[in-house]
């Protein structure tokens, strides 16, 4: 099969996977939506315990800005199954006062066999309850996630697995239903993170070779390319616009002006400087390796739908221009520049990969904070209080003294968001055939 053939056949498996995917985020219902001022809520089990797709998550929220001053907790506990989230929701989750919350379970809940009727009801049943018990403390928007899935290679050459990644994955498509269903019938919304991972992992494994894994060399636990396709599921169902700014320069008057979020501080020769406090989303590491996040981007329309920081050049008076953001160039046409090109997509290597990776530490660090706090505090202040009473009141303050800190390493998550200031140069590139008249008229 040629290049050509297998390139196509990747594009089309994966638009018609993609169709799909959002037919579904659709079929679940958008009508919460996030509101300035949410904290939201990541639960899950250790797959969101490996702090990946939650820190991603939350990076987007916090430098993307769909709305302002959003702020986020991450609440996973390995091995966990609905039943265990349910029965923990009141002591560690609810006590952050979450508005908004996110669950993605499945993965134990199928107990790594067949399908069984029993496992299906028993997950329907606590993810109802799940449900209503955030709706009933003031949760004002919920997403349902689905299960992922487990990687067709190195799931099943991890010894002592009797059942294979083929089948698994057949009971985590069964739970994604149930999940569906659910969240349709309790009026909530549903995050499809199997059908995106199935869609990637196949055009990755294409291009890249079988050995290339989406979850992880347990074939579980993914690495950041598949948390990235976690993180992308979410952040839609969450709603995410994706519209993370524009710049335009009239190249005639050699006015710019920027979107919200941005500011143009000069111009000056098509030299535009500008201060950011909105982000676009930044990629790192080399694509082949699955702890990087750039080399399923080709495969997921990551920077199309979440991710648009948009140069438009109007008048433009030139066929083409050289653009230079950064230590990069590339040069475009008046038509492209004219659409709108998206920044973002096409210089991953921007000015904003450092004050990006800044951000992303200090997130890290609040998350890393919150796992411990919320297994080895919270989760035992009710037992301790039961063998403890006379000290119901001391427990009650480093109950709250835990809870404060979680919070407070959220503001300095939200505040190492600062102004960026950065130039894009812009340049007016010669018509080759219009240089050659000039020539010929001059000899």
């Amino acid at each position: 099969m040629t290049p050509c053939k297998v390139t196509a056949r990747i594009t089309v498996g994966f638009g018609l996977a993609m169709i799909l995917f959002n037919a579904g985020l659709m079929s679940a219902g958008m009508a919460a939506q996030l509101e300035a001022g949410d904290t939201v809520a990541i639960c899950g089990d250790s797959i969101t315990e490996q702090r990946e797709y939650s820190v991603f998550i939350e990076d987007y929220l916090l430098m993307c800005q769909p709305v302002p001053d959003l702020k986020a907790h991450q609440f996973g506990w390995s091995g966990e199954k609905v039943d265990g989230l349910l029965r923990r929701m009141r002591t560690e989750v609810l006590p952050f006062n979450p508005t908004v919350a996110t669950t993605c379970y499945g993965m134990n809940d199928g107990a790594y066999a067949a399908i069984d009727p029993a496992r299906q009801e028993a997950y329907r049943k606590k993810t109802e309850a799940i449900i209503k018990t955030f709706r009933g403390s003031g949760v004002h928007f919920i997403v349902i996630g689905s299960p992922g899935l487990v990687d067709t290679y190195t799931f099943d050459r991890i010894p002592g697995r009797n059942y294979s990644a083929t089948n698994y994955n057949n009971t985590l498509a069964d739970l994604a239903r149930i999940a569906r269903e659910v969240a349709a019938e309790q009026g909530v919304t549903y995050a499809d993170v199997y059908t995106p991972m199935a869609a990637v992992m196949k055009a990755a494994k294409a291009k890249y070779g079988p050995a290339y894994d989406l979850a992880g060399p347990d074939g579980i636990h993914p690495e950041a390319n598949g948390h990235l396709v976690m993180a992308y599921a979410f952040l839609k169902a969450l709603g995410c616009s994706g519209d993370i700014g524009t710049i335009t320069w009239d190249a005639q008057t050699g006015r710019a002006t920027a979107t919200a979020g941005h500011r143009v501080l000069s111009v000056h020769d098509g030299n535009i400087k500008i201060e950011s406090t909105r982000y676009p989303f930044c990629f790192y590491g080399n694509p082949i390796d699955p702890k990087s996040t750039r080399g399923v981007l080709q495969f997921l329309p990551f920077n199309e739908n979440l991710n648009r920081f948009r140069l438009v050049v109007t008048n433009s008076g030139a066929n083409r221009f050289k653009v230079t953001w950064g230590k990069e160039s590339k040069v475009f046409s008046a038509a492209e520049l004219n659409q709108g090109v998206n920044l973002a997509a096409e210089f991953m290597d921007n000015p904003f990969a450092g004050a990006f990776a800044a951000v992303d530490k200090v997130v890290r660090e609040q998350q890393a904070f919150e796992t411990p706090a919320v297994k080895s505090i919270l989760y035992n202040v009710p037992e301790w209080d039961a063998l403890l009473p006379e000290e119901v009141a001391t427990l009650d303050h480093l109950k709250r003294a835990t809870i404060r800190k979680a919070e407070a390493l959220s503001r300095a998550s939200h505040a190492a968001v600062v102004p960026f200031k950065y130039t894009i140069h812009i340049q007016p590139i010669a018509d080759d055939s219009m240089k050659k008249k000039t020539l010929q008229t001059n000899a």
